[in-house]
C-alpha cells in the first residue's frame, strides 16, 4: 500500500502550480506508459500492479523508483476511476530552442482551452507526422492529466511551445495557413504539407489580431445543418487535404 505521503504528493501532481514547481507530470494506464517507458522521457516513479509488471519482459527499461501496487493504490493516487495497470510520474524534458525547417508543416493552435481537444489534435499530428505544435499562452496546459490521456501516448513524439502567436507569426518566414468561416473551399485549395496552420478556439474561432497574419485561408464547407465542427475534428480534415 502506498504511504499517505506519496499519495498526497501524486494527487499533487494533478495541479498546474505543482506540476509546475515539481516540473513533473503524471501518465496513467497501461497504453501512456508503455509509450514513456519506449521513450526518452525521465521518470521519477513507476508504479505498476503485479499483473501489469508481468507483461514486460526481462529486458523492459523500468526505471524510477519502480513499487508494487494495488488498483486501489492507482485510483487513490491518480485520476483515473479505474486502472489495472499502472502510473508513471514523468519529468518534464527541457525544449529546444522552437527552430521551423522550410519544408515542415507546424500546426499552431489560438486559445484551445479544452484539455480534450489538445490532446486530441496532438494525437492527430503524431498521426500525420507532425511534430511541433505551437501554442498560445491561453491554451490547455500540455501537462494536464486530461490532455496526456487523450494524446494516447502522442505526447512523447509531438513537442509542444507555448508563444505569443502574433510575435511568433510576425516573424515567422513560413506561410501561415488560417481556418476561417471567409477561406476557400479547402477541397479546392492547392496546399503543400508545410508552413504553419492555424487553427482558432473552439467557439470564437482565430481572434482578429492574427487574422491579417494568414496568407491563405481555408475552410470546410458545410453540407449539413450543424453549427460548427469540433477544432480537433476540422484540424484532422484540413491536414488530410494537406497530404492527399
Amino acid at each position: 500500500m502506498l504511504s499517505k505521503r506519496l499519495i498526497k504528493y501524486f494527487k499533487s501532481l494533478q495541479l498546474k502550480k505543482y506540476r509546475r514547481q515539481e516540473q513533473k507530470f503524471l501518465v496513467e494506464g497501461a497504453k501512456g506508459v508503455q509509450e514513456v517507458l519506449n521513450s526518452n522521457l525521465g521518470v521519477s516513479h513507476l508504479l505498476l500492479t503485479p499483473e501489469f509488471r508481468s507483461s514486460f519482459g526481462p529486458e523492459a527499461n523500468l526505471r524510477g523508483e519502480v513499487i508494487d501496487v494495488s488498483e486501489r493504490d492507482l485510483i487513490m493516487a491518480g485520476t483515473f476511476q479505474s486502472n489495472n495497470a499502472g502510473l508513471a510520474v514523468v519529468e518534464m524534458p527541457e525544449l529546444p530552442p522552437l527552430q521551423i525547417g522550410q519544408k515542415e508543416l507546424v500546426i499552431a493552435l489560438d486559445d484551445v482551452r479544452d484539455p480534450g481537444n489538445l490532446g486530441t489534435i496532438i494525437r492527430i499530428a503524431d498521426w500525420y507526422g507532425i511534430t511541433k505544435l505551437i501554442c498560445s499562452p491561453d491554451c490547455a496546459d500540455l501537462h494536464n492529466p486530461k490532455v496526456i490521456n487523450a494524446s494516447m501516448g502522442s505526447f512523447t513524439r509531438v513537442q509542444v511551445w507555448y508563444e505569443d502567436l502574433s510575435v511568433f507569426l510576425k516573424q515567422s518566414p513560413q506561410r501561415v495557413f488560417g481556418a476561417l468561416l471567409e477561406g476557400e473551399n479547402i477541397y479546392s485549395s492547392d496546399l503543400n504539407p508545410k508552413g504553419i496552420l492555424l487553427m482558432g478556439n473552439e467557439s470564437k474561432g482565430v481572434r482578429p489580431e492574427l487574422v491579417p497574419l494568414i496568407d491563405q485561408a481555408v475552410h470546410i464547407p458545410r453540407r449539413g445543418g450543424a453549427e460548427s465542427l469540433n477544432v480537433s475534428v476540422a484540424t484532422a480534415v484540413i491536414l488530410d487535404n494537406f497530404f492527399r
